[in-house]
């Protein structure tokens, strides 16, 4: 063990904090993590999963014990340092390690855990989250707490961490995680395939997607983008996924340089209820291909999750508009860009909407049942588009280029984001907050600022 250097600003943290009160069973803030070094053997045909994670992380307090997530899965041996820990005990959702020594505030550690087990998602308030398997292959979707079900982690939106991954599958199946491909090994039992995530990640986003898919390279843009979809959508995909390219160049102009090195898409061989995000990765079902642009709306709210989101993250669940009230934002964006309905007229649409919708609903605090609900979405893009015709489109998209700047790869709160605005405004954080008042702190729907 060692004395850590300065954590960054967002890490540093009260270490007796409260739980997240929307997971209060998920995270430990008494440590953080700084990496995962993963390593998982994974058989498709029998869901058989044999893994080792190697966290190095910084004790945030004097620790007796470290608390880890893992969920369902068997944990063989944990060392700390190095040295065989001196107790082990599981429950459904924990492993509690006891190290032979103490570990004191300040002092980085690293765990090893060997596990295995057959992974299988997580039952939670909503719906089931984590590793899943496929028809013939395995999807990971993790939002919110759904990393536990295939590594052990710290699992808090706000613990962003590097990632290391290597997973080994049977030869013919392509695997696919976050980061860039390092490479693939043939071996014995399959095909290796490594991958390293160098930007902090929050647990949720971290992924895993395997199937029989053709990787198709799409060009016109200045990031790189891949497309993983199975080979009878080769045609299709590549129609409806074309824009991709344009897509980032407008966002790049609107929210800031794309904060990845490349961003990569895959296409799974079976419907999905809706797409997902990852950590510059977003996933979608055969059902959201149709080549003919029907999921539009959907591909642009998956990619600028990206932005917000992905890089900058949430520091507690309460406050998830800032995650989906941008992307859903981003949709008008689009629309308006390539001559579809603008933002005002859809802005407009979507209020006398939710005039027709129950008015019960704080988006500030939803409560953790609701945070998904459509309602949150569609009043954080509106509190946004308030924002927008205050203060004018000069100021509006420089607050949000400064936002992803100042937190890029960090977390955020709502206080935050009002403070990127005033600045760009010149004016009063509390200016800005009276015009989002009515949209995310009440339960009414009021007006729309004239624009």
């Amino acid at each position: 063990m060692k004395p850590t250097d300065t954590a960054p600003t967002d890490r540093t943290r009260p270490a007796t904090a409260d739980p997240d009160p929307y997971t209060p069973h998920s995270g430990d803030r008494r440590w953080s993590a700084r990496h995962y070094d993963l390593r998982l053997g994974y058989r498709v045909a029998t869901n058989r999963l044999e893994g080792t994670a190697t966290i190095t992380a910084v004790a945030l307090a004097d620790l007796d014990r470290v608390v880890v997530d893992l969920h369902g899965l068997t944990v063989d041996r944990v060392d700390v340092d190095g040295v065989k820990a001196k107790k082990v005990s599981t429950a459904t959702h924990k492993t509690t390690v006891t190290p032979a020594e103490a570990i004191t505030a300040g002092t980085e550690f690293t765990l090893h855990l060997r596990y295995r087990g057959t992974p299988h998602p997580l039952r939670s308030p909503w719906g089931q989250i984590g590793w899943e398997e496929l028809t013939d292959g395995v999807i990971v979707a993790a939002q919110p707490t759904g990393a536990p079900s295939w590594f052990p982690c710290n699992d808090r939106p706000d613990d962003k961490a590097t990632y290391r991954f290597e997973i080994t599958a049977e030869a013919a199946y392509d695997v696919v995680a976050n980061g860039e491909l390092l490479g693939t090994d043939r071996v014995r039992s399959g095909t290796t395939w490594t991958y390293s995530t160098t930007e902090p990640m929050a647990t949720y986003l971290a992924t895993v997607q395997i199937g029989r898919y053709r990787t198709t390279k799409l060009r016109g843009g200045s990031v790189p983008v891949t497309l993983h979809h199975p080979t009878d959508l080769a045609s299709a995909a590549k129609t409806d996924f074309g824009q991709v390219p344009d897509m980032l160049a407008l966002f790049a102009d609107r929210f800031g340089p794309y904060p990845f090195a490349a961003y990569g898409i895959v296409v799974t061989d079976d419907d999905l209820e809706i797409p997902l995000e990852a950590h510059g990765l977003a996933v979608f079902g055969r059902n959201h291909v149709d080549g003919l642009h029907g999921t539009d709306r959907l591909i642009a709210h998956e990619l600028a999750h990206q932005w917000f989101g992905n890089s900058v993250t949430i520091t507690r669940w309460r406050d998830i508009w800032l995650h989906e009230g941008f992307a859903c934002y981003a949709e008008w964006l689009w629309s308006e860009h390539r001559g579809g309905d603008t933002a005002d007229a859809l802005a407009q649409a979507h209020r006398t909407g939710l005039l027709d919708q129950p008015q019960d609903l704080v988006v500030a605090d939803p409560g953790a049942k609701d945070m998904f609900d459509d309602r949150v979405y569609k009043r954080g893009a509106l509190a946004l588009h308030a924002v927008r015709r205050t203060i004018g489109d000069d100021a509006f998209f420089a607050a949000l280029r400064a936002l992803t700047e100042r937190h890029r790869h960090g977390s955020v709160v709502p206080e935050d984001v009002l403070v990127a605005f005033a600045d760009a405004a010149g004016g009063a954080v509390d200016a800005i907050r009276a015009v989002t008042a009515g949209w995310i702190d009440e339960p009414g729907v009021p007006e729309l600022p004239a624009g």
